[in-house]
């Protein structure tokens, strides 16, 4: 299973990028909890999660930056 590619977080609108943040972290913890139990049957799944995230949490950074520059141009 490939990465999957941060091109698909920035066509996600913001309400959709919040949401998938909250279920991305949910499933961090499920795959915590697997581990922790020892039923975890796919580790590979802790680094596409890991990478989702990061991915998700730099388009939220990007956006909020580039809002937050844009009504300083304009004064």
């Amino acid at each position: 299973m490939p990465l999957p590619k941060i091109s698909e977080a920035r066509e996600l609108t913001d309400e959709k990028l919040a949401e998938e943040i909250i279920a991305v972290k949910k499933q961090l913890f499920q795959l915590r909890l697997q581990k922790a139990t020892r039923q975890l049957d796919k580790p590979h799944q802790f680094r596409h999660a890991r990478h989702r995230l990061a991915q998700l949490l730099t388009v939220e950074g990007e956006r909020k930056r580039a809002a937050s520059q844009t009504p300083q141009e304009s004064k």
